[in-house]
């Protein structure tokens, strides 16, 4: 099986995803006119929308904050550190290149999110890849492969791998055992992820904004204390990327391995194209009511998650020094090491504090995923939900004891296959989201609050609920 996965994930992460996920991005980049620059000021605007939840689905801002709480994770504190070790400083600048290409691929596959989306039996929006998958390209069997890799990697092993990553911190910077930080994880997340996907949204309304709001304003701190060094270190970053000044790490010079790491770990973090966060997008009530609306909110989550909180880590360990060619430090390990150097005895404990925030938020947004999925599989009743719910708990408390090494390369595996098949589908859906983008942009300018009307789209007709997208 080791074999088989390790060649699965050669394919997957080798050839396929690296060149497909940016591709894609620059394909919808081109064809929708550089939209995350043109319009940026658009998701804002559809981020201020309606505050709140209504009946049948939850609020702009909410599904944002669902998705960053899976965006947002150890990636951003370990991963970052291991793509400046292995790729120097420049790797950084190419996590911003893929974070760039990457918010017109969350637009475009968010957008088609909720034009596809359903209401299941409590009448309350659901919907995803598979559900454009099913009904935008009549491919079942394909949105059926889907489902079951996203519930496998997101709902299940992710969670064992984000359970890990908290018990090691927290047993290394206070001394608690494996056994009770991952029982006491799995209680807490529990009384999350049995509130359903409305209680992920309210957990998530409250805890992502205090999470990342209180790392970035230690990151600013941080940069205020050193500001005089600030702008060198962007200049290096810049530099660095394109060879034209030695790169620290633990690949020196090679712009190469800044292009490969930095592409790798953008991707990784930002999942733009991967068909997660469009299970967020789906379930909410855009405000605008239009698919695009929910397109511009995600979007703005690939910039938070790289532009602003990667950002922030390298900055950090730039500034401190802690990096050194060949010293083997990389991963948690670098970045606590880099926040003692700013923050004293305190930086160690803030990391391990700041991946229980991290890892545990993405846990219950991972869920959440996973329970869209359940409700295309059809089996998304009280019993199934219940089930599904006991395993991934159950997993929580598994990885927070295990090395989940190979089971993590599987998951690796179900989400290449699984982002793979989500690539393919929102290309050959790109007509339609270019034609959603020009009626949204359209309406804008005469001037009128964007909505969307079923009648404007025959060509589509029978493949979505159009009751769904009634004018209120």
């Amino acid at each position: 099986m080791d074999a088989v996965i390790d060649f699965l994930n050669t394919i997957f992460w080798g050839y396929v995803l690296i060149y497909g996920l940016l591709a894609v991005g620059v394909f919808f980049t081109l064809r929708l006119g550089f939209l995350q620059i043109v319009h940026f000021p658009e998701m804002i605007r559809a981020i201020r929308g309606s505050r709140s939840a209504d009946r049948e689905g939850i609020s702009p801002f909410q599904a944002l904050c669902t998705s960053l709480a899976s965006r947002v994770g150890t990636g951003n504190l370990a991963g970052v550190a291991v793509a400046l070790y292995l790729g120097g400083a420049g790797a950084i600048f190419w996590m911003w290149m893929v974070a760039f290409v990457g918010m017109a691929t969350a637009y475009a596959e968010s957008t088609l999110a909720q034009l596809y989306k359903v209401r299941n039996e409590d009448g309350q929006f659901r919907g995803g890849p598979a559900f454009y998958i099913a009904r935008g390209l009549g491919a079942p069997w394909a949105a059926s492969i889907f489902s079951v890799c996203l519930i496998l990697s997101f709902g299940l092993i992710f969670n064992a791998v984000q359970a890990n990553s908290i018990s090691s911190a927290v047993e290394a910077a206070f001394g608690i055992p494996k056994i009770a930080v991952g029982l006491g994880i799995a209680v807490l997340a529990g009384i999350v992820i049995f509130g359903g996907i409305r209680g992920i949204a309210r957990f998530a309304e409250l805890v992502v904004p205090f999470m990342a709001g209180a790392y970035v304003l230690v990151a600013l701190a941080v940069m205020a204390l050193n500001i005089g060094e600030v702008p060198d270190v962007l200049m290096h970053i810049v530099r660095s990327a394109f060879g034209l000044e030695e790169a620290v790490g633990g690949v020196a010079g090679s712009v190469a391995a800044a292009m490969l790491n930095g592409v790798k770990r953008g991707l990784f973090s930002n999942e733009a194209g991967m068909g997660s966060a469009p299970n967020a997008a789906a379930t909410a009530s855009p405000d605008p009511h239009h698919p695009s609306s929910q397109g511009f909110v995600q979007a703005f989550g690939v910039f938070i998650d790289t532009i602003v909180i990667c950002t922030a880590t390298a900055v950090m360990i730039l500034l401190s020094g802690a990096l050194e060619p060949g010293s083997g430090l990389t991963g948690t390990e670098l970045t606590q090491a880099a926040l003692t150097v700013h923050l004293g005895a305190f930086g160690t404990y803030f990391v391990a504090i700041a991946i229980f925030f991290f890892a545990f938020t993405s846990i219950v947004a991972n869920y959440a995923y996973a329970e869209n999925a359940l409700t295309y599989l059809g089996v998304g009743h009280r019993a199934g939900l219940t089930v599904l719910r006991i395993a991934a708990l159950a997993m929580v408390v598994w990885g927070a004891l295990q090395s989940v090494a190979t089971v993590f390369n599987a998951a690796d595996a179900s989400m290449g296959l699984m982002a793979s098949i989500n690539l393919v589908a929102i290309l050959l859906l790109s007509g339609t989201v270019a034609k959603l983008t020009k009626d949204y942009l359209e309406q804008r300018r005469a001037g009128l609050t964007p909505h969307f009307h079923a009648a404007k789209y025959p060509e589509l007709k029978g493949e979505f609920d159009p009751t769904i997208w009634t004018e209120r």
